[in-house]
């Protein structure tokens, strides 16, 4: 029984358990719903003031964005305003500056429809005074060809004399400006030069004359000197080449050959004859071949000392061999080998004073007359001949060029040409150096009068100083002071175009004006 109690109350305890549980989970759902309704109050409240901070938020960056775009669009209108300022204030100079323009255009309008005015007028002016001055002309061109009683031509002539006239004179007046401005500046350097080439070179200027007699003892020397039947004679002449002339002139047997250095062998071999007292033909041949040997080292030596005086170096031995024989060559009286050895230091001076290689200069002066010791032995001029023995001997083309124009016969290409010229013009042109025969120089003083004479207005000319200078009289009715330099230098230009001559020639023209009167 206690047991079904015990059942019974357990049961009645598991039945009340089950339902306190039930209520209880009721009660819990309750409160659970209270809590949740309670908690979502408060989370939509909670999310509605967070909406409302949220859209307060949202307002205030709205206008904040909006005040920061309106001073964005304000700042840019400011510039666009500015720009605009600008803009209109240019626009403003523009208008003015046109506006000024437009003034000075149509002030300039205004100057220049003056202008063609003025210029319309004054043409119309010229325009008249030019009939007046051609109506004008015309009445003073007709009494003046009916006061004159000319033509119009023969006035035309006559006023073109006189206009020749007076050009001659305003020539003869600026060339004699001219003239002495240049001569003031050229004779200063020539004086340098010939004071600095005097300086430094001193020849002897003493004119040699090669020697063809020979002195002997007494007359009886000129028999031994035949021979009998004049076989002595025979065999000189033949061993020589040279012809012994015997006349009655006491003392002297006269030597003739073309070649000088056949001529000095044959001088040299007879007076060796004459002083050994052996004249016989197998004498003769030997006395011959021992001079002729004597010679030949003779002009060996005479070549290389001009040489060696000269400081040219390297010359080959046939060109000394030459050298050596122009020792017996004259030209004028002028001893050519001397005359070559003066060149070459003339050369070299002049061509050391213009900046020219002064030892190829020299070399041009001392061959410049290299063909006169072979000119007997060839056909045509010593320049021509000599410039075929320097170029067969290895001489460079300057010194062959030397030779071969040293007398203005070619076009000069080479300036040692023109410096062996005047070297050449000077060694024997100065006074003592050549002498000229009596026919030639009369011819020469003859021609230089004639040619000045022929000259409108010159009266008289003298030739003097051996023709180094010429004097002319002109007439002073015909001639003025200016005319007179112009005939002055036309006549130095006739002599330079018409005659050959070594240096040159002074021109000096007088004109003198003389006034005479009666005193009664």
């Amino acid at each position: 029984m206690s047991v079904e109690i015990n059942v019974w109350i357990l049961v009645c305890l598991l039945v009340g358990v089950a339902l306190l549980s039930t209520g209880a989970i009721k009660l819990l759902d309750h409160l659970r719903k209270k809590d949740a309704e309670s908690e979502a109050r408060a989370i939509i409240e909670k999310a509605e003031r967070e909406i409302e901070n949220r859209t307060k938020e949202a307002e205030l960056r709205l206008k904040e964005l909006e005040l920061e775009q309106r001073k964005a669009v304000e700042a840019e209108l400011g510039e666009q305003r500015r720009g605009l300022h600008d803009r209109e204030r240019e626009l403003d100079k523009r208008a003015d500056a046109l506006e000024n323009q437009t003034d000075q255009l149509r002030k300039q309008e205004r100057m220049v429809e003056t202008t063609q005015r003025k210029l319309a007028e004054k043409i119309q002016d010229t325009n008249r005074r030019s009939e007046e001055l051609s109506k004008l002309l015309d009445m003073h061109r007709q009494t003046l060809h009916e006061m004159t009683g000319l033509s119009r031509e023969e006035a035309t002539q006559r006023l073109l004399q006189l206009l020749e006239q007076e050009l001659t004179e305003q020539t003869g007046a600026v060339i004699a400006k001219h003239e002495k401005q240049i001569a003031e500046v050229v004779d200063g350097k020539a004086r340098d030069l010939l004071l600095t080439t005097i300086q430094r070179y001193a020849a002897a200027h003493t004119a040699e004359t090669t020697t063809s007699t020979v002195d002997i003892p007494n007359d009886e020397m000129k028999g031994r000197i035949i021979g009998r039947e004049g076989r002595n004679i025979r065999a000189f002449e033949k061993a020589t080449g040279i012809d012994v002339i015997i006349d009655d002139t006491p003392g002297v047997v006269i030597v003739s050959a073309f070649d000088p250095v056949r001529r000095e062998i044959a001088r040299l071999a007879l007076s060796k004859l004459i002083a050994d007292g052996r004249i016989h033909p197998g004498r003769i041949e030997e006395i011959v071949v021992e001079t002729q040997a004597e010679m030949e080292a003779h002009i060996e030596r005479e070549g290389q000392a001009a040489a060696q005086e000269t400081r040219i170096h390297g010359l080959h031995e046939r060109l000394i061999s030459l050298l050596g024989r122009l020792k017996f060559r004259t030209s004028y009286s002028q001893n050519v080998l001397r005359h070559s050895i003066e060149v070459a230091f003339l050369s070299g001076e002049i061509a050391d004073e213009m900046g020219f290689d002064a030892n190829l200069a020299r070399r041009c002066g001392l061959l410049h007359d290299i063909g006169k010791a072979a000119d007997h032995e060839a056909e045509g001029g010593h320049p021509k001949i000599g410039a075929e023995l320097l170029k067969r001997y290895g001489e460079g083309p300057e010194v062959v060029h030397a030779a071969l124009g040293h007398h203005d016969d070619i076009r000069v290409e080479y300036p040692y040409t023109v410096i062996c010229a005047t070297a050449d013009a000077c060694s024997a042109s100065r006074p003592g150096a050549r002498r000229e025969s009596l026919e030639r120089y009369i011819k020469r003083m003859e021609e230089l009068e004639g040619i000045a004479c022929e000259f409108q207005g010159v009266d008289q000319a003298f030739a003097i100083q051996a023709g180094r200078e010429v004097r002319v009289m002109v007439s002073s009715r015909d001639t003025s002071d200016d005319s007179a330099a112009k005939i002055c230098r036309d006549i130095a230009r006739a002599f330079e175009e018409r005659l050959s001559y070594p240096g040159e020639i002074k021109v000096t023209v007088l004109r003198e004006t003389r006034v005479t009167e009666m005193a009664r």
